[in-house]
């Protein structure tokens, strides 16, 4: 029944804009729509305690250092979440490092803080924070709005329609919102520390890294990565060297990564540590092109492009082909990626209708970037990105040459010579920095950053009226370029080469969401020995499933042990997964127990010569030959046949354990 409620309440919501945007559309919809998400709540919350406690009691994963209290946003994973997270791993190497031939790299975790600095974490990775003004404890101040406004919207049914218009516009606009209005906001509101309805602070930048030192002497600051991406674009120079000095070329990596959430929540969702697999693609950015494009092209799925969310509309099915030749993803290597992501998620078994691909909001882009889109996945805290897909042009690598004084660059030899005209931008250091101090930076990077199309824009402008606005994204607002802060030009060169910086695509994978989202749309209960029990079942698909297959004597005798050790052993030889079930105890509470923790198949020795074979949602069972079981087995898991293939094949057996009979182990 939860799993009804949810599948339809992800119908209902699959589509709904997020953040929604304009004011009037926000406003039309809003009202309706959030009182369905406030009825439907409930649900949804005993709908997650459900597979949260299974999750727990099974040990999938639990707080870690439990027994001294544990410590808010980090995790263990037991022993079925550990196959759980091999396994998705394994397949990620596989359909992406292996399939796509990637050049696979593993980097410390310890990262010096030079590297950080170049990149712009030392400067820019923080998050505004609110404290308690008694207790000293510490929020998130923009996760404060939000609750507000959320729960204003899904519970007060006395919200005129402007206020839910300015609810709403607060949501869309929250990413946007600086320290002060942020605390001008939660003043307004009266919004107070949630466990002691304390007054708060005003709001301050945190970052969110945690800082260390390398070496006994405490002079070599460091971090934990908050990312895995950097090691890779340190590396580019000898990984293209690597790679015979060609473009395009992947490189990928997964491991650990670090962020000290100001607090965490949400469990696998908002962590301290967590796992990251990421990609970064080089290519050449003249030609963004991909040759495996159409394997692709043809998928259609739920996009939400920002057009839709700019003016109210819903999220809608789109062929990717179309959306790559209609410019709503902004290039083919870009829409590859987004495809071979989709294919991902749902192999893993994530539902495709509660997927869907998000494009970045113009205030969500960094002024570089050309186009970023994520996977979200609904799950029962509502959308959840999962998977980012950026086109981030050049600017890491531009980050690090100009850092560590390194080209980090690719070049094209020419079989002649050729004149070509390039663009020069020549920003005066001097200039920027008496107009704008500590924002120069930020000023001459946004214009080092810009297209051919908009600096001699800029120039005609200079040239005329000697100053012109110029809208810096990394400062939030336009700033005024006066004729001597900059210098741009074209200029004709015979070059025999090209050298220029490649753009990256990246694609990076928060691998504990992805299974938090895998567990919820995996779950669902059936009724047990009576109307009033309910088992509760993981239907994980094979690929992966923690175990594969389980084995059971009907019957603890010594013939049925030595069957049972006979198959576990041709199972082992195949490589498959699987434990054995002696314990005596109804084989109901046998099946019972290993559906909890979503294993596919069920071997029932109930004979010398031949078994049972029970498929774990259907419950349907056939009769093998024990000399034939183990490579049934492994054709179904490892994907070669389904197991309706094999019903045709084998005869049906009479189940040995009726609906009736099944019951959940106490």
């Amino acid at each position: 029944m939860l799993l009804r409620l949810l599948s339809s309440a992800s119908r209902a919501i699959a589509a709904k804009p997020h953040p929604p945007q304009t004011l009037a559309a926000a406003a039309v919809g809003a009202t309706s729509t959030t009182r369905k998400l406030a009825a439907m709540a409930g649900n949804r919350e005993a709908f997650r305690v459900a597979v949260g406690n299974t999750l727990e009691r099974r040990l999938f994963y639990v707080p870690s250092f439990k027994i001294y209290g544990g410590v808010a946003g980090l995790y263990d994973y037991g022993p079925p979440g550990c196959a759980v997270k091999a396994n998705v791993l394994a397949f990620w190497r596989q359909h992406f490092v292996l399939e796509e031939g990637m050049l696979e790299v593993d980097c410390p975790c310890v990262t010096p803080e030079v590297v950080l600095k170049a990149s712009g974490h030392v400067e820019k990775f923080t998050d505004l924070m609110v404290k308690d003004e008694k207790t000293g404890s510490c929020y998130r101040a923009d996760h404060l709005l939000k609750d507000f406004c959320k729960e204003k919207l899904e519970n007060d049914n006395t919200l005129s329609p402007e206020k839910v218009e300015e609810l709403n516009y607060i949501l869309a606009v929250l990413d946007d919102l600086s320290a002060e209005q942020l605390g001008a906001k939660i003043k307004e509101y009266g919004i107070v520390a949630p466990d002691t309805k304390n007054l708060l602070s005003d709001p301050y930048p945190f970052n969110l890294m945690f800082q260390t030192s390398i070496g006994p002497s405490g002079l070599s600051a460091g971090y934990m990565r908050p990312e895995t991406a950097q090691g890779i674009f340190v590396n580019f120079k000898d990984l293209y060297y690597y790679n015979g000095n060609k473009l395009p070329f992947a490189a990928a990596q997964i491991g650990q990564a670090f962020r000290n959430e100001i607090s965490p929540r949400q469990g696998l969702l908002r962590v301290r540590e967590f796992t990251l697999a990421e990609i970064e693609h080089f290519v050449d950015p003249e030609d963004k092109s991909h040759p495996k494009f159409s394997d692709v092209s043809d998928l259609e799925f739920l996009m939400f492009p920002r057009e839709d969310q700019l003016t109210g509309r819903s999220a809608t099915r789109l062929r990717l082909g179309e959306a790559v030749s209609e410019g709503t993803v902004n290039n083919e290597t870009l829409g590859f990626f987004i495809g071979r992501v989709y294919l991902f998620l749902t192999q893993l078994g994530i539902d495709k209708d509660r997927l869907r691909f998000r494009q970045h909001l113009p205030n969500e882009m960094a002024h570089y970037a050309a186009d970023c889109w994520d996977a979200e996945i609904e799950c029962s805290y509502g959308w959840i990105e999962c998977v980012g897909i950026a086109d981030r042009s050049a600017y890491d690598l531009r980050a690090h040459s100009d850092k560590s004084g390194v080209p980090l660059e690719a070049h094209e030899k020419f079989a002649e010579p050729r004149e070509v005209e390039k663009l020069v931008i020549t920003p005066s250091k001097k200039e920027l920095g008496l107009a704008f101090k500590g924002s120069q930076k930020m000023v001459l990077e946004a214009l080092e950053a810009m297209g051919e199309t908009e600096a001699l824009g800029m120039k005609a402008a200079l040239e005329s009226k000697g100053d012109v606005e110029f809208k810096v994204c990394t400062l939030g607002k336009d700033v005024t370029i006066k004729r001597n802060m900059v210098s741009i030009n074209m200029e004709k060169k015979k070059e025999h080469q090209r050298k220029f910086t490649p753009s990256v695509i990246e694609p990076s994978f928060g691998i504990g969401r992805i299974i938090y989202c895998l567990f919820e749309h995996c779950f669902y209960q059936r009724t047990g020995k009576t109307d009033d029990e309910q088992l509760n079942v993981f239907r994980f698909p094979p690929l992966v499933a923690p175990i594969k297959c389980t084995v059971f004597p009907l019957v603890k005798v010594e013939k049925f042990d030595v069957v049972a050790k006979k198959i576990s052993k041709a199972l082992t030889t195949a490589g498959i997964s699987h434990i054995i079930d002696i314990t005596g105890t109804s084989i109901g509470k046998r099946y019972a127990r290993t559906d909890e923790i979503g294993v596919p198949l069920a071997i029932t020795v109930d004979s010398t010569t031949s078994v049972t074979v029970r498929d774990r949602d259907s419950k349907d069972q056939i009769r093998v030959e024990v000399d034939e079981v183990a490579l049934v087995v492994k054709e179904v898991t490892d994907g070669q046949s389904t197991w309706a293939d094999i019903m045709w094949r084998y005869p049906a057996h009479t189940a040995l354990a009726t609906d009736e009979e099944e019951a959940s182990e106490t």
